[in-house]
């Protein structure tokens, strides 16, 4: 029989969609205020690698990934991506979102994102939300598994979650 072991601590990212840069930092702000500061590592891309949100949010999208300084449990994460669509729905205009903001967390071992939908490869973690291992780490890096949306498995987001696991790291005195 296996021994039930305490979790440790996870690091909280999140990956904000959206067009207007006004509307980024009012869900920047409210998502600092449910879970304290960010780090200083953050970065902004084009969102460009499927028209997907076009439809609802326009064109020209832009993604912002952002990390948090206080770790948090794995214990209730179902319950961060329900705030987030919260989020979400707070600043929709005519019932149009005008930000997506996923978020999930880094471990030495993998980035595990939250979201509402089910597929093969994802696990519930309850309250209808479900959990996808979507990068891995190995040999030193990220790498991305055949399910990993091709923005995550770029080389530019690999290497942002690279540099939050190493401040991970860091931050709990784990070994490399």
């Amino acid at each position: 029989m296996g021994k039930i072991f305490k979790q440790k601590k996870v690091k909280l990212v999140a990956s904000i969609i959206f067009r207007e840069d006004n509307m980024r930092e009012k869900a920047e702000g409210k998502l600092r205020r449910l879970y304290g500061a960010t780090e200083p590592l953050e970065k902004e891309l084009p969102f460009d690698y499927t028209d997907y949100y076009s439809g609802e949010m326009g064109t020209s999208l832009k993604r912002k990934l952002i990390c948090f300084k206080k770790l948090i449990s794995k214990e209730n994460v179902s319950k961060t991506k329900i705030r987030t669509n919260g989020i979400e729905g707070l600043f929709s205009r005519e019932g149009k979102r005008t930000v997506n903001i996923d978020p999930g967390y880094i471990t030495e071992a993998k980035l595990v994102l939250l979201t509402t939908k089910d597929y093969t490869h994802r696990i519930y973690v309850g309250k209808q939300i479900f959990a996808e291992s979507t990068l891995y780490f190995c040999d030193g890096v990220f790498r991305s598994w055949p399910w990993t949306y091709p923005d995550y498995a770029s080389e530019e987001m690999k290497s942002y979650f690279n540099d939050v696991r190493r401040l991970f790291i860091k931050q709990t005195g784990n070994k490399e």
